[in-house]
């Protein structure tokens, strides 16, 4: 990468990367402005455009690459998808329990998506940084999907077989962004480990299990600026 006066960023995902966050007080979700991306664009020698979208999956971002990052010239795209393509229709499963049922991205479309999405952006001359998925909380998730509801629980946790494969089956997504990035040599940056290190990582999620709550966006901030600063200090202000 040239060393430049500025440089531009676009954060590239889903509803983690656009700041979505369940206000338990509201009862809904809503998008919180001090998000991960917003807290690094503070520090970053540039703009940070957020690019994120709820419900956001591979498929979709294929489908937005050049709106949404190759039409703004940026010289970095950082990348976190795999939250939403891992998920199931737990509403089809809590009824049907007995059926096969596959999740929004099979792993296998994800890996090649991935791959292409790489590919596509550094031929763009963007250079790719990728994310892993910070982990979740499987029995607030299970909770979450359930909503307190008997005869789903009993059914989801029939075709489950246990909660716990829940944490299992997402963290398979965030090991295949990691051999994605290696394969094609690409930056990466370890969230989901550097999360777990803490002594109670579920503080940082919201009631939902999943998204991050705001100390959640301040800790995956601070552990890309940590990471830029360690590897890419010229990006920083």
């Amino acid at each position: 990468m040239k060393t430049k006066e500025s440089y531009n960023l676009v954060a590239f995902g889903d509803s983690i990367t656009k700041g979505v966050i369940y206000d338990s007080r509201r009862a809904r979700y809503s998008r919180l402005k001090d998000c991960f991306a917003s807290i690094v664009g503070r520090s970053f020698k540039g703009t940070v455009c957020n690019a994120g979208r709820f419900g956001s999956t591979i498929k979709r971002g294929i489908s937005k690459m050049y709106t949404d990052v190759i039409i703004k010239t940026p010289d970095i795209v950082l990348i976190e998808f795999g939250g939403n393509d891992c998920d199931f229709d737990w509403g089809d499963i809590a009824k049907d329990p007995d059926s096969k049922h596959r999740p929004k991205t099979d792993i296998s479309t994800f890996n090649d998506m991935l791959s292409n999405m790489i590919c596509t952006f550094k031929e763009s001359g963007i250079i790719p940084m990728l994310m892993t998925l910070p982990p979740l909380d499987y029995k607030r998730y299970f909770n979450w999907i359930t909503k307190g509801d008997k005869t789903a629980e009993k059914n989801v946790l029939k075709w489950l077989g246990s909660e716990v494969k829940i944490y299992n089956w997402h963290r398979t997504y965030s090991e295949m962004i990691t051999k994605v990035a290696h394969r094609t040599k690409t930056t990466l940056i370890d969230v989901r480990s550097e999360i777990l290190k803490q002594n109670d990582y579920n503080k940082f999620l919201c009631i939902d299990g999943i998204h991050p709550n705001l100390e959640g966006h301040s800790l995956i901030a601070h552990i890309i600026l940590n990471f830029l600063k360690d590897n890419y200090s010229f990006l920083l202000l």
